[in-house]
């Protein structure tokens, strides 16, 4: 089975709110996405509501809810406080009721997601978080480098899933150093399906290396965004989305 896409709305958000009003309107790409063969939408509401807000996080919720065959997912930072209308990760979550919650340790002065929990720090404090989702009937998957001691105390925290941070992968594309991170992504992929985790990915895919990443053992979804969105200019938003799902389906044979 090929591997699930995840279309990440963030820079469809930002460019809207860039101007006043609601163009382009999230809601409106999410359908086109969906329409085209996405298996889900992520996003990644943050306090200082740089992109993703609160409104759009119901307005997916409510698109996608009747929708059995597809999923929704929130990425966010799950120690980061309520600020103005943005009620908090763990709250919006519980309000809206995501397929997924994607714990992120992130904070306002990075320009994205640049690494994995460390869980010798954080393990603790996020048990509980965990179970509170996982109580709501959401799936919990943790933003994780891939080193096989923190892999480990993921199952122990009681995660579902771990979403492996590909950013340096991206980076060293083409580079002497690529083959090294990928197989470091492999064998953690193989250690997280030993211990019955299931594996996501996510950063900086693209058309490109995508198709090397997707051999990864085990990977059940990608999120992509950055990319997709660029692609999307040159080729509209719907072929781009195609675009992608045959790179998956095509490392899949």
């Amino acid at each position: 089975m090929a591997t699930a896409l995840s279309v990440n709305l963030n820079k469809i958000a930002l460019i809207r709110n860039s101007r006043e009003g609601n163009y382009p309107d999230v809601l409106e790409h999410a359908k086109v996405c969906l329409a085209r063969g996405a298996n889900g939408i992520t996003v990644h509401p943050r306090p200082d509501q740089r992109h993703i807000r609160p409104e759009d996080v119901r307005q997916l919720a409510a698109l996608l809810a009747p929708l059995a065959e597809r999923e929704f997912n929130i990425e966010g930072n799950p120690f980061a406080p309520p600020r103005g209308n943005y009620p908090g990760l763990l709250s919006l979550a519980e309000e809206t009721r995501p397929d997924q919650c994607t714990l992120v340790p992130d904070s306002d002065n990075q320009l994205t997601s640049d690494h994995g929990f460390d869980l010798t720090r954080s393990a603790e404090q996020l048990a509980p978080m965990i179970a509170r989702l996982q109580s709501q009937g959401i799936r919990v998957s943790l933003f994780m480098d891939p080193l096989p001691e923190q892999i480990r105390l993921a199952k122990a925290v009681g995660a579902d899933r771990i979403e492996l941070y590909t950013g340096p992968y991206a980076a060293a594309w083409g580079g002497d150093q690529l083959e090294q991170i990928f197989q470091q992504h492999y064998r953690a992929a193989e250690l997280a399906g030993e211990l019955g985790l299931g594996v996501n990915a996510g950063h900086d895919l693209n058309l490109v290396n995508l198709a090397k990443y997707a051999t990864v053992p085990g990977l059940l979804e990608v999120s992509i965004g950055h990319a997709l969105t660029v692609d999307a200019i040159a080729m509209g938003l719907g072929n781009a989305v195609q675009a992608y799902k045959k790179v998956l389906a095509d490392a899949a044979n």
